[in-house]
């Protein structure tokens, strides 16, 4: 179907992001050299290095480690609640005054579409920081004990998807609950949280409350093996996951996990077949697919799958995909080489183990790391492509004929942190979400996510929950 019109370019200027020539990691309150070997960080729309990052070494880690144990012992954790809220609302503020130019790092760093970190990413990240402000001072009333504990000092890793709003994640909490923090980011996303850092210092946070520390796996190790280090808080992927929680047995430290997921979206023959596809779309498509609750398995009732099929096919052939700073944008780069051709991978054997493969047919920029959206019919379960996590723009449609074969099929995987169901009925949303075994159940929508509301999954999905009253549990000492 031809565009009755096409959409003239809407690029927002890069120089708004402010990247500077090089970055250094930030510990006790100060930017200094890391020790480590300098990474180079690319912008994967285009290929090109934007910064030179340095990293940290062992030595780094354990100075880094040691500045937040002072921080927390002669500073944070004796402060008054109400006078940490003060400086975690003023990180809250100063990262939606920096909104814009954070949005545009972000997109330049990540590749994701600037509509979607400037709309969804900076935004909710900046709420995490109100949000948990307003606990820091009403820990006794969160139902969590009379009289909670911080637990010390809090090793956090996190991933490349979502770099600034997975530090908000997991910064504010810590901080809320009266935890310093020493946080890892992703080796190909580092220049939000070190912005962050920025923002930390010009909110004159007490030096040691917050760190950050540039690098690779063996960055992330040697944090999650510190003995001062009291509690760790990963999202990434299952295996990495279960390496950190197989060197943690038995050492006492409190641990949770947020991991992968191959979350099922469940269409019945009664839903709103329009608004579903546009759930659809946004369940597997926003950021790329580089989403942990992606839903990434669709399941629809056979009785209106062509027709839903047909419907998805036609939306998707609307997306738009190219440079991730222009405004019209919908699908941006993959992350990285290494990500991009996993995804090559899998829907090779896709195609290989039978699936009827269906691609958009809009343009791919011939620089870059793109790849078209695609869509799966005819998967079979024991498929790799409706087994393992994609983490791409890659969708796998399998149909069932009664509820029951529904529940059985999406809960046919290792996995669960995510799941969608599509119906007019309150009490089929109600069956369904109880027999589901995902840690979050959204119902005639997806991706939908609020500050106020835990996130977390169950199986190899990881465990504990991110968000919310209950959060903040994963940071109170018993």
């Amino acid at each position: 179907m031809e565009p009755v019109w096409e959409y003239a370019p809407a690029p927002e200027s890069r120089d708004i992001a402010g990247a500077k020539p090089s970055y250094r990691m930030f510990v006790d309150g100060q930017f200094v050299e890391g020790a480590g070997e300098p990474l180079k960080s690319i912008n994967p729309a285009t290929e090109e290095v934007l910064t030179e990052v340095s990293t940290a070494s062992p030595s780094d880690v354990d100075n880094a480690v040691k500045a937040a144990r002072r921080a927390y012992d002669k500073t944070w954790r004796k402060m008054p609640g109400n006078e940490r809220a003060k400086y975690i609302f003023r990180i809250a503020r100063m990262i939606a005054e920096r909104a814009r130019e954070l949005a545009v790092l972000e997109s330049l760093d990540n590749g994701k579409p600037i509509k979607e970190s400037r709309d969804a990413d900076i935004p909710t990240a900046s709420a995490h920081f109100f949000y948990h402000a307003g606990w820091a001072d009403k820990l006794e009333y969160a139902g969590l004990g009379a009289d909670p504990k911080p637990i010390g000092v809090a090793g956090q890793i996190i991933p490349w998807n979502f770099p600034l709003l997975m530090a908000a994640w997991k910064i504010a909490p810590a901080l809320a609950c009266g935890n310093t923090v020493v946080l890892k980011p992703a080796e190909t996303t580092p220049l939000t949280a070190l912005v962050l850092a920025e923002i930390c210092q010009q909110a004159e946070l007490p030096p040691g409350v917050v760190n950050i520390l540039p690098g690779a796996g063996d960055v992330g190790a040697e944090l999650v093996n510190h003995e001062q280090v009291d509690k760790i808080a990963f999202t990434g992927s299952t295996e990495v996951g279960k390496l950190i929680q197989r060197s943690l047995a038995g050492k006492g430290k409190k641990l949770t996990l947020e991991l992968g997921g191959k979350a099922a979206n469940v269409v019945f023959d009664d839903a709103p077949l329009d608004q579903a596809v546009e759930g659809i779309v946004n369940g597997i498509f926003f950021n790329q697919g580089h989403v942990c609750c992606a839903g990434s398995r669709l399941l629809v009732q056979e009785s209106v799958a062509e027709e839903l099929l047909d419907k998805l096919r036609k939306r998707i052939s609307t997306l738009r995909l190219g440079d991730p700073l222009d405004k019209n944008t919908d699908i941006g780069a993959i992350n990285s080489a290494e990500q991009l051709a996993k995804i090559r991978e899998l829907t090779a054997a896709g195609e290989a183990e039978g699936a009827s493969r269906w691609t958009s047919p809009c343009p791919v920029p011939e620089r870059g790391f793109f790849f078209a959206p695609t869509i799966f019919a005819d998967v079979q379960q024991s498929m790799r492509i409706a087994r393992e996590e994609i983490f791409g723009p890659v969708l796998s449609v399998l149909t069932f004929r009664t509820p029951d074969e529904a529940v059985s099929k999406a809960n046919n995987t290792p996995y669960g942190l995510s799941a969608g169901v599509w119906t007019e009925k309150g009490s089929r949303i109600l069956w369904l979400a109880g027999k589901m075994r995902a840690g979050v159940v959204w119902a005639n929508t997806f991706n939908r996510f609020d500050p106020t509301a835990p996130f977390g999954g169950y199986q190899e999905s990881g465990f504990g929950r991110e968000g919310g009253r209950t959060g903040l549990e994963a940071y109170l000492d018993e």
